[in-house]
């Protein structure tokens, strides 16, 4: 088992030759500028499930437009989601906004340095709430997401299917252990770096990593094959119908989106949904659901949408109406230029360059 292992390893000689290599060799990135709460709070919610490159420029453009957990408290939601528009998991944006609207009046804007305390906060699990305390508060919390499972995996020689809720909390207690209780901000930041730039998911480059000495996996010659994680469900594929309505001034139909579940409160094209129709059909729901008559033109192009759990597989088309004005809270016309006022989440956004394709004779 795990647990007899780390009793024969060498927990010390890891901590130095890892953070040696950290301080020598971690990237200049601007959350780790200082270890002010609510930066790195935010540089937090937006790695999850974001690459390290892909977050930089949201997180400056972000810290500009809210410099504080009060600014972020006060915005307005649509704001707050233009600001996160093309980062996807939209969630994220939600929840850190009413977190910060807790810290506020909850805390007087002082972000809690309890773990308690602190993951309650909407939006903040076990990894986040970790890395918050460790980084910016120096305490020697545990931080354990995908990258650190898959480093302690290969340290530890680790075996278990890192699906599992409960092997997550067993590596959880295992870098209780093996963290730095003088320096617990490097290391974590440390085991994040590694993952990142030397154990990799494919083709690690063990003979420059730092800690290979004490590795396991690596000295059985098995770090390709961990960590163990069996396959996630097959994601569901939805073929879907998208109308780019025009009307005779030249305006576009958008939609709001539902205050919960998928990409919600932001904004799209009218979509049909084609697995409960044909597509001849596609005016005659459009009508039934909000109101609107069409006439629907040209196929414009296709796109595909990959989420987490589901697919969209969009067909885009040209369509006009002739309606003035809309009953439907849900929907509006805005022109080309107002567009850029409203977050549009990935998939929609790639549908704005075919609205030239849309003008009217």
């Amino acid at each position: 088992m795990a647990d007899k292992r780390l009793q024969l390893f060498n927990i010390s000689r890891m901590q130095k030759l890892l953070l040696h290599w950290y301080h020598a060799n971690k990237r200049d990135l601007p959350w780790r500028e200082n270890q002010d709460p609510y930066r790195i709070w935010i540089s937090e919610i937006m790695l999850q499930q974001t690459k390290v490159d892909t977050v930089i420029p949201y997180f400056h453009r972000f810290l500009t437009a809210f410099p504080t957990v009060f600014d972020l408290a006060a915005a307005d939601e649509q704001e707050v989601l233009k600001a996160w528009e093309g980062l996807g998991y939209y969630s994220r944006a939600r929840n850190l906004q009413n977190a910060a609207q807790e810290v506020v009046e909850k805390y007087n804007g002082v972000i809690p340095d309890e773990p308690d305390k602190l993951g309650k906060l909407k939006g903040i699990g076990p990894y986040t709430r970790g890395a918050i305390l460790s980084i910016a508060f120096n305490q020697p919390e545990p931080a354990v997401d995908g990258n650190v499972m898959r480093v302690v995996s290969r340290l530890l020689l680790i075996e278990d299917d890192i699906a599992q809720a409960r092997v997550k909390k067993d590596f959880e207690k295992h870098v209780r252990t093996l963290i730095s209780k003088e320096d617990p901000a490097s290391f974590n930041q440390a085991v994040m770096e590694l993952g990142a730039l030397i154990c990799t998911p494919k083709s690690p480059a063990c003979l420059l990593c730092p800690v290979n000495e004490v590795c396991r996996a690596f000295a059985e010659g098995v770090q390709a094959e961990l960590p163990v994680k069996s396959k996630a469900k097959k994601q569901r594929v939805v073929p879907l119908m998208a109308l780019l309505i025009q009307n005779d001034q030249n305006e576009f139909l958008i939609e709001k989106r539902s205050e919960k579940g998928l990409l919600a409160n932001l904004w799209q094209f009218p979509m049909v949904p084609l697995d409960e129709m044909d597509k001849k059909h596609a005016a005659t729901w459009l009508q039934s659901e909000y109101g609107v008559n069409v006439q629907i033109g040209e196929e414009l192009g296709e796109l595909r949408h990959v989420f987490t759990h589901l697919i969209w597989e969009l067909d885009i088309y040209a369509a006009k109406t002739e309606a003035k004005e809309l009953a439907d809270e849900r929907i509006r016309f805005v022109s080309l230029d107002e567009l850029d006022d409203y977050p549009f989440p990935v998939s929609h956004q790639k549908m704005i360059p075919y609205l030239s394709q849309c003008s009217r004779s």
